[in-house]
């Protein structure tokens, strides 16, 4: 019953939502402010979570029991695509809460003003 739950649907929508708004949080650790480098800051918090999110399906299918040769049978190409589409689909979980997270960022500014 554990097993299916953590890896059915509402443990990993869970993390990639939470993930969302962390992934940002630290990398405003790293960027300075100001609102280019806000904006760099979306952008790589966007690939960031869009490539953890592919990484996510990926272990969820591992974890299905698929192996993990088997994923990209058909293709490095079209193992790709198929787990890329799967990673724009998740942005409807993660984006919001990234976007939120993103627009707090400025509050926290010392030199910067918005």
């Amino acid at each position: 019953m554990i097993q299916g739950f953590a890896d059915g649907l509402i443990v990993p929508a869970a993390a990639l939502a939470f993930l969302g708004w962390l992934v940002p949080r630290i990398l405003s650790l790293i960027f300075p402010e100001g609102v280019r480098a806000l904006l760099l800051l979306a952008l790589t918090s966007f690939v960031a979570l869009l490539a953890l999110s592919m990484a996510a399906f990926i272990g969820l299918y591992v974890l299905r029991g698929v192996p993990f040769s088997e994923l990209f049978y058909a293709g490095p190409m079209d193992g790709l695509f198929h787990f890329l589409r799967l990673g724009l689909a998740s942005t409807l979980l993660w984006a919001p809460l990234m976007i939120l997270s993103i627009a707090g960022l400025p509050k926290h500014w010392v030199k910067e003003t918005w």
